[in-house]
């Protein structure tokens, strides 16, 4: 007898451990699409942050190269980079030397709120040099 019930325990699974296996497959299976899927929208962030900080570092450096004494104020102007629209914001303000002024490029997506990327640097006015 011991021979008869070993081999009806060797035919296979039973239709619930098959069921078993199959959700456990689908749940690991929607995990996973569901990570990509997140991996993938956060990589999308990253690159318009890439390009938004291209952008700012752009208008700096145009600002350098120009060797111009900026106005202070505010400007915004069109930065886009590749397919992404972008919106540039220039602030200048003076500083306590008055020989220096801080221009902050802060850059935005038409639309949306918040900045995707903002960097500051310090301007010599070149006139003062031959002083």
């Amino acid at each position: 007898m011991p021979r008869a019930s070993s081999a009806a325990r060797m035919r296979g699974f039973t239709m619930i451990e098959v069921l078993v296996a199959l959700a456990i497959i689908a749940i690991a299976l929607a995990a996973s699409l569901r990570a990509v899927g997140s991996l993938a929208a956060s990589e999308s962030e990253l690159h318009g942050r890439l390009l938004a900080g291209w952008s700012a570092d752009n208008a700096l450096a145009r600002l350098h190269l120009d060797h111009a004494w900026p106005d202070v104020g505010s400007q915004s102007f069109d930065c886009s980079q590749g397919n992404l629209q972008l919106t540039c914001t220039e602030n200048v303000t003076s500083t306590p030397n008055p020989v220096f002024r801080r221009v902050e490029v802060t850059v935005s997506t038409p639309g949306r709120t918040g900045n995707l990327a903002q960097m500051v640097t310090v301007v010599a006015n070149e006139t003062s040099r031959s002083l």
